[in-house]
């Protein structure tokens, strides 16, 4: 028996291994403004703020799933802003209070129900800069297998090129893992992933 090496630009074969995964940890931004003309008030505000946030998240989340950043403070006056005719408070302050959790549904449903901060006088920021993040984090675990299942789909391409020629496939001669990748599986559902790698293999073939 013969053994054969491919051309170079002929010897790589490739298989893609992919698989949908649920996220298991969500990091939710809830972030609220209050505005003052004196800088301990604009404080006060913002401590019954967060304390309004707690006390909503507390029936779902434990304590040390809930952190709280340093309020932002922004003075107007010293920026120029003026309101138009009309009188602005000198100080704005905005207030980010995170739940990490790995309870993902129940997330979702305290999420749905947030509209109640605003109702008790929270004002919550929506926008794209304080979007809900969904994440993987347990690539390790699903990475054996998925490796282990890009072989065997880059082998099943090199075995119908060895058909092709007339020859069979050998042993590996190389191989290179790509990258793995972990993306929304679509812009509606960001807590489900789709996590993709690509193999390269060259194999040996033999006459």
């Amino acid at each position: 028996r013969c053994t054969l090496l491919l051309h170079p630009d002929d010897a790589a074969a490739r298989g893609l291994a992919e698989r949908e995964v649920p996220a298991n940890l969500a990091l939710w931004p809830i972030v609220f403004t209050v505005t003052s003309d004196e800088l301990g008030d604009l404080q006060r505000k913002a401590d019954e703020g967060v304390a309004k946030v707690r006390a909503f998240l507390a029936s779902d989340f434990p304590a040390e799933q809930i952190s709280v950043s340093a309020p932002r403070v922004q003075d107007r006056e010293a920026q120029g802003m003026r309101g138009d005719g009309r009188q602005l408070d000198r100080f704005t302050a905005e207030v980010t209070v995170t739940v990490r959790t790995d309870k993902i549904d129940v997330a979702k449903k305290a999420i749905e129900r947030s509209g109640e901060l605003v109702k008790q006088g929270v004002a919550v920021i929506r926008s794209y800069e304080y979007n809900t993040q969904y994440l993987f984090t347990e690539l390790e675990t699903i990475k054996p297998a998925m490796i282990a299942e890009a072989t065997k789909d880059a082998r099943r391409a090199a075995e119908q090129f060895a058909k092709d020629s007339g020859s069979e496939v050998g042993s590996i001669r190389n191989a290179q893992q790509g990258y793995f990748s972990i993306e929304d599986r679509d812009a509606f559902s960001p807590e489900y992933k789709q996590i993709r790698v690509v193999t390269t293999v060259q194999f040996f073939l033999e006459d």
